[in-house]
């Protein structure tokens, strides 16, 4: 009897065991996407490489553009060809409009309460609206192109002072994000984070720690986050996980408490959610306002850097296009006055160029997880209740079907005026949880990248090409930091007066 059980016990084990090596092959309108040979209990972790945009891309060309993944206790989705995408963020939308729960967004983002992790339903629709009609509406960002507008002058000023009389080399990436950060901290609290002033420097290098630990743990979670079994294993995991909240948390709430002990009126978007708080204190709680301030902060800065930083990579190692954009500026805005945000619509090529940064090197490679609340089908396949979902905007964007030679870094496929497929470009997400802030990233992107081609000639080192390796993570970092040398054109002299 014993040795029956057993027999029966190893068979039923071995059947298990080549169920899950086996590829799933679609047999059924109930059926899981197609996946790739998996070991017991861990799954897929295997086929996890990174860069993982370039990995999911090679399974997509195996599988199909949709697969599945299982890691551990989750089940994981992956699309990458615009038809699924529409599929998924139309009529499907509602389904996955909840995003996932994971350690970081419950340490981190005050237990999944800010409106990037927030589960669809009444209270993200409400931080929904303070974010487009509080923080970005036009008439607050409008508020705020004066502010732009000196961080841009002040960024080219420091550099042409450099660079009058010869060629300089600059750090782009330290450039770049010195007037991102800027731009950000000064709309949401009202104080530069660089400068020469050192204390504001140390001040800058917490704070820009702490939101790349954040996002170094952010994407699509961490190991814990699919064996719940390390919790135990390794309770260190998780008290890092808490520390980082606990930092967080800290900086969040002395902006906050800084600005309530100043009881200065100002346009700051914190001083504004401030005033609000005065009047429905129960709608503007202190973690909701801490909530909506981190998201500002992660969704607005390192997007922006990036993007900047790829154009510009771009931009050097196509040195015909950087001299196609620099003379559009010069027919439209001339060399006796700087760019201004207003002259962005009149710029198209340069438009162009922003538009083939998003396209090539996207700022992420994929979709912040989508999370089903249903079941519900996806390309003739079912997708259970409590999948992650996942778009590889990356592979989309370097589809050959969808991008004529997509590799290339053409900004003229975007000339003609017409709108471009919103399921084949994809920069700041789709459906309801599309990111609120575009608009503001596309003015910040857009001046700043304007009077870099507008102010300063230039050349890469050593007339090499920029190495475009990617880095790793959840936003799409050069592996290297960008590094090129400059010189100023004259009309840089007009910010040099405009600072002294």
């Amino acid at each position: 009897m014993c040795d029956t059980m057993l027999f029966a016990f190893l068979f039923v084990a071995v059947l298990f065991t080549l169920k899950l090596l086996l590829p799933s092959r679609k047999r059924s309108g109930n059926d899981l996407p197609p996946s790739p040979p998996s070991l017991p209990f861990v799954g897929h972790i295997l086929h996890l490489k990174k860069p993982l945009h370039r990995a999911f891309r090679s399974l997509s060309e195996r599988y199909g553009p949709i697969f599945s993944l299982r890691v551990g206790s989750r089940l994981i989705v992956v699309v990458s060809s615009p038809s699924l995408v529409q599929e998924c963020f139309g009529p499907n939308d509602t389904v996955l409009a909840n995003r996932p729960r994971f350690l970081n967004s419950k340490h981190v983002a005050y237990d999944n309460t800010t409106v990037g992790t927030a589960p669809y339903g009444p209270h993200w629709r409400n931080l929904r609206r303070i974010s487009a009609v509080e923080m970005l509406s036009s008439h607050r960002l409008h508020l705020f192109q004066a502010v732009r507008s000196d961080e841009v002058r002040r960024m080219v000023a420091k550099l042409a002072s450099k660079a009058c009389e010869g060629f300089v080399t600059v750090n782009l990436k330290k450039t770049i994000s010195v007037v991102v950060m800027n731009n950000i901290m000064r709309m949401i609290a009202g104080k530069r984070y660089y400068d020469d002033d050192q204390s504001k420097e140390e001040g800058a290098r917490r704070f820009h720690e702490i939101m790349q630990d954040v996002l170094d743990k952010s994407g699509v979670g961490n190991p814990a986050d699919y064996f719940p079994i390390i919790k135990w294993i390794s309770p260190k995991y998780v008290k890092r996980v808490k520390e980082l909240g606990f930092r967080m948390n800290e900086f969040m709430q002395g902006l906050v408490d800084e600005m309530r002990r100043k009881r200065e009126k100002s346009d700051t978007m914190l001083d504004h959610l401030l005033l609000l708080q005065e009047k429905e204190p129960e709608q503007y709680t202190d973690q909701i306002i801490k909530g909506l301030i981190q998201a500002m902060m992660l969704a607005g800065t390192d997007t922006s850097i990036v993007t900047l930083t790829w154009a510009m990579a771009n931009l050097l190692n196509y040195p015909h296009v950087l001299d196609k954009a620099r003379q559009e500026i010069d027919d439209r805005v001339g060399q006796t006055r700087l760019i201004d945000e207003s002259d962005l619509p009149n710029l198209p090529y340069l438009q162009n160029i922003i538009s083939e940064t998003f396209r090539l090197c996207p700022p992420g490679p994929f979709l912040l997880p989508h999370y089903s609340s249903a079941d519900c089908t996806v390309g003739g396949y079912h997708v259970p209740r409590d999948t992650i979902l996942l778009v590889n905007t990356w592979a989309i964007h370097r589809d050959p079907s969808v991008w004529p030679d997509p590799d290339s870094f053409r900004p003229e496929r975007f000339e003609g005026g017409e709108e471009v497929d919103a399921y084949k470009l994809i920069p700041f997400g789709i459906g309801r949880r599309a990111c609120p802030g575009g608009t503001l990233g596309l003015r910040i992107v857009g001046l700043t990248l304007g009077s870099l081609v507008q102010c300063f000639e230039w050349k890469t080192i050593g007339d090499e090409p920029v190495d475009m390796t990617e880095g790793k993570g959840l936003v799409m970092h050069k592996a290297e930091p960008l590094v090129a040398t400059a010189r100023a054109r004259p009309v840089a002299t007009k910010a040099i007066e405009g600072a002294a």
